[in-house]
């Protein structure tokens, strides 16, 4: 059978897109049609792997017999585990609301059993991804409890330990690291869970090992120049470390379509895989796949898997690395006080943007919904959504500033070595850019007037200009004008979600 390894595609369920699934009539996917969703991506896209996710959605927790009865041929020509592979997001690790992390264990483990039930060679599932990591100790404690979970299980449900024996030696709990201080320090967190992983895993020197750098939720952190040059920090001290502990690391990039959230689309290959070259594996959300044509994502998935895993790791010098996270202080240090002023503005657009996928209520980084200082925030597709259906793209907040203080203290040069996709981002979120509305908003907030301040700063330091540049994108700027009138005049005009998904559609991506 044929190994990938590691996976290089993966497909997540974030639901991003504006536009319907070639394979559906409507927009909205169903818990129940998650399962057609991985089959199809497996047999009609270049995907490697399928997250399913166990945090912050309902789940079918009939996954495996599911799959394997309903796409017996595929699994039994593309095994799991072997050629492709399913990966579970389980819920972060806080020691009190432990029922659904409970839950996926048990189901990894029925998973196990009934791969050797019907004669797989591997377990379906042995791999977890663990959100919201900051220590080494959690990772450490969530192996140990698996281990409690799978010596219960065997004790009670199994006379031949082979397969549990077989489970141990695979199952692998992948941090993963979601805030802009954690990635800038990575080390603290992967030094001793590594080097304990060297101690247990006999193959690690063979197979590596994976981290998860989540790239959305750090932006609404800190802001977009702060997460790309974290996000560069940690695929650097990955690198280094791993080679030292003697063996190689795989990072995953958790990324969305707009600049914001990643950049990584079909029509933005080259730039994103010269920004994080390093990454092993690339996530591949949901306008990826939905927002543009089957054939397009379909080629930009095949040059992703052809030329990202022959990209090298750009190292970070330690001085510089000091000279980042010093930049990175100062800005984020900007960007908080603007986002917890206009939180209200962001909540109220936010409210109309429609759900494509059933998703829970739960604790995140800042607590469910997200947040800053003591506001509320929606999460990263809705945050990002909101503030493009304005025409106030998040990547311009606050970034001319952060960009007069580099000046300032001479730090311009990190961000064209570290960040050379800088001025491509920016000049695709100003095709969405709308300065009417901005004005408007800046006649009543400050803090408006300090976006405006930004927007004329990234044109004069970057030598660029953010303005239309088609049709479709003064298209763009009409329907934000009309959301923003439609918003002033009545807060729960029904209209608003229909204009907002239109807005989507032309910048192929909801948020």
């Amino acid at each position: 059978m044929t190994q990938v390894w590691p996976p290089i595609t993966m497909a997540t369920q974030h639901p991003d897109n504006a536009s319907i699934p070639w394979w559906r009539k409507d927009a909205f996917v169903p818990t129940q049609d998650e399962l057609a969703e991985m089959t199809l991506l497996f047999e009609e896209l270049p995907i490697d792997e399928y997250m399913w996710d166990w945090e912050g959605k309902y789940v079918d927790e009939a996954v495996g017999e599911k799959l394997f009865s309903r796409a017996q041929e595929l699994f039994t020509r593309r095994p799991l585990g072997e050629e492709l592979h399913l990966t579970y997001r389980i819920p972060a690790f806080d020691g009190e609301k432990m029922h659904r992390m409970a839950r996926a264990f048990m189901n990894i483990l029925s998973l196990a059993d009934l791969s050797k039930d019907i004669g797989l060679a591997r377990p379906a599932v042995t791999e977890m991804f663990l959100p919201l990591t900051t220590s080494a100790d959690q990772p450490r404690k969530v192996r140990e409890t698996f281990k409690e979970v799978m010596k219960y299980h065997r004790a009670i449900f199994h006379t031949d330990s082979t397969q549990d024996s077989l489970m141990q030696s695979l199952f692998e709990v992948t941090p993963l690291v979601e805030d802009v201080d954690s990635l800038l320090s990575i080390e603290k967190i992967l030094q001793p869970y590594w080097s304990s992983l060297v101690k247990e895993k006999p193959d690690i020197a063979t197979r590596g090992q994976r981290i998860f750098l989540a790239r959305s939720d750090p932006a609404m952190n800190a802001g977009l120049m702060p997460a790309v040059l974290a996000v560069k920090v940690a695929l650097s001290t990955i690198s280094t470390l791993s080679s030292s502990l003697g063996f190689a690391a795989h990072p995953i990039l958790g990324t969305g379509s707009l600049p914001f959230r990643g950049s990584v689309n079909p029509t933005y290959t080259d730039p994103f895989l010269r920004q994080y070259a390093g990454t092993r594996t690339y996530s591949i959300q949901s306008a990826f796949r939905y927002d543009y044509p089957k054939e397009e994502a379909k080629q930009a998935l095949e040059k992703i898997r052809a030329v990202s895993p022959t990209l090298s790791t750009i190292v970070v010098p330690d001085a510089d690395k000091q000279r980042i996270i010093a930049l990175c202080k100062n800005m984020s240090a900007l960007w908080r006080p603007t986002i917890e002023s206009i939180a209200p503005l962001i909540n109220a657009v936010a409210a109309h943007v429609p759900p494509r996928r059933e998703r829970l209520q739960h604790i995140g980084l800042f607590g469910y919904s997200r947040g800053i200082g003591k506001v509320r925030l929606p999460r990263a597709i809705g945050f990002t959504a909101a503030l493009y259906s304005i025409g106030v793209p998040p990547e311009f907040i606050t970034t001319g500033r952060g960009l007069r203080l580099a000046q300032t203290n001479n730090q311009l040069d990190l961000l064209e070595t570290y960040y050379p996709a800088l001025r491509d981002d920016l000049q695709h979120a100003g095709k969405y850019l709308n300065r009417e509305n901005l004005s408007l908003l800046a006649k009543s907030d400050a803090q408006f007037v300090g976006i405006q301040e930004d927007i004329a700063a990234i044109e004069s330091i970057l030598g660029i200009q953010l303005t239309q540049e088609k049709p479709h994108h003064l298209i763009h700027r009409n329907l934000t004008s009309s959301i923003y009138q439609r918003l002033m005049a009545d807060e729960n005009d029904p209209h608003l979600a229909a204009d907002i998904v239109e807005a989507g559609i032309i910048r192929k991506s909801l948020g």
